[in-house]
Formats: structure tokens, sequence, C-alpha cells
């Protein structure tokens, strides 16, 4: 049975550099701090969901230490406890178990996961989908946590010279059981392609699909079959993704999808 998935704007977490990252500041309280004030401001614009991502953890690792799990664990509760909307969490490079013990620990409500089938060649080198141990571990835990799944995912190369988006987005919905898709530019900020969403819609007709990159307030009319959109570089300030939430920004997204309608 599919799961239940987030629709409407689901602005983005960005988390500071996590210890154990060589960006590391040293202090986790600081990290926690900011990242309470951006999902504050995002509640405050009126967003439909939160995914805290550690994207200041760079270079990413395929899988991340114990002590990145710890530390989001500890961020991501906190956000939970405030949030009057769902909460997702995101663990990069692809960590799909991390992102689920974190989400059942916490009470998030979803995960993203970057390669959930297949195999793609990313700065990580080659990373492969697990979408059989992902959803045996969800089951396990008799867990409602919603998988949302990237086809053709941002930043990286399809291994498999025969890839398409279209059968990637087949064999993610009808062989991998994803909650719902996820469908992007081909990297952080960049636009989602109009035309790709239409090519994955066209053979999934019945799979929920989310806008995962360069979602702003003039794009969003024209990405309507998506039900949801994740949204951050558009809602901080400059547009820079390493840069705090701006409520000004949220609050125009929200109103330009005031109009858009949800699945």
């Amino acid at each position: 049975m599919r799961k239940k998935i987030p629709t409407g704007i689901i602005g983005m977490v960005h988390l500071k550099a996590l210890p154990g990252s060589p960006n590391f500041a040293g202090d986790l309280s600081d990290v926690e701090r900011i990242a309470i004030a951006d999902a504050s401001t995002l509640l405050a614009g009126g967003v439909d969901a939160i995914l805290v991502e550690n994207f200041g953890d760079v270079p990413f690792q395929k899988k991340v230490d114990a002590v990145t799990i710890a530390a989001m664990t500890r961020i991501v509760r906190s956000i939970v406890e405030m949030s009057s909307v769902p909460v997702g969490v995101n663990v990069l490079r692809n960590d799909p178990h991390a992102a689920i013990a974190i989400a059942s620990s916490t009470g998030a409500c979803f995960i993203r996961v970057n390669v959930h089938i297949g195999a793609m060649v990313t700065d990580q080198g080659l990373i492969e989908g697990e979408a059989a141990e992902t959803l045996r571990l969800r089951d396990s835990l008799s867990s409602d946590i919603a998988i949302l799944a990237d086809v053709g995912v941002k930043h990286a190369t399809p291994f498999d010279e025969k890839w398409s988006l279209e059968q990637e987005a087949k064999d993610a919905w009808h062989r991998g059981l994803a909650d719902a898709l996820i469908v992007s530019g081909n990297g952080t900020g960049t636009p989602t392609s109009r035309v790709d969403i239409e090519r994955v819609k066209h053979v999934v007709q019945d799979a929920p699909l989310i806008v995962g990159s360069g979602v702003t307030c003039e794009s969003l009319p024209d990405l309507s079959l998506a039900c949801a959109w994740i949204v951050g570089t558009a809602l901080k300030r400059d547009g820079k993704a390493e840069n705090e939430v701006e409520l000004a920004q949220v609050l125009r997204l929200t109103d330009a999808k005031s109009s858009t309608g949800d699945c």
C-alpha cells in the first residue's frame, strides 16, 4: 500500500556542516539554531511541509557516519516538535537507511531518496539504488514513512548508456514501489523541465509527481502537473542556497501556489 505523501510547497532546511564533516564550525548548537530559524520562517510563510537535508556536509559520503545520523536526529526532532506541517529527511549523498532511521526516531513523515533504483555516476563515484533493502527496513519498523524517489537525479549521470527517464520512472514506481517520483533539473537550483515532467506523467499516470529543483514564483504555474514542489534556493536571501530563508520570498511563493492547487 502506498504511503501518504506531502503536497504543496515543501520548503528546504539546508543544514550547515555537521560534526565529522570538513566544514563543521565546531558548534552543533549553532547549526541547530540556524536550522530552527529557517524552519520557523518557512512555517511563518505558510509552507505545506519541510525537508531537512545535510546540505553543508560536502564532500558527501555515499553512506554517512554515525555522528551524522546522531546530529541530524537531534535537529530533525527539534523541527518536528515545533512544526505544524509534515517534516521529511534527506541524507546526502544517498543514505535512505539513515534517513528512515532518523525519520522513525523523530516523528518525521517522509524521506527523499536520490538514487532509489538503478545506478548513477556521481562525484562520489557509482551509486546504486537499494529499493529492496529500503522497503524491507521500512516494513520491519512497521512505518508509514513515505519514500519520495528521484528519477534522473541532479548532479549525476546515468550509468547505463541505454537509460531513459521514462524507463527509470516506470521502474521506480512499479518495481521500486516509491510513493512519489521527483523530477529535477541537473543541479541545485536549476530549473526543472516541464517536458520532463510530462514525459514521466505519460508513462506513470497514477504516480504523484514532485518538482525537485529550480522552482520560482514565475515557473510554478508552468509546473502544475506536479502535486508538490521542493523549494530551497528561491526562498533564500539573494537566491543563494547557503543563505538564510527570507520570509518575503516564502510569502511570494505560497501566494503564487494558492492559484495552482494540490493533488
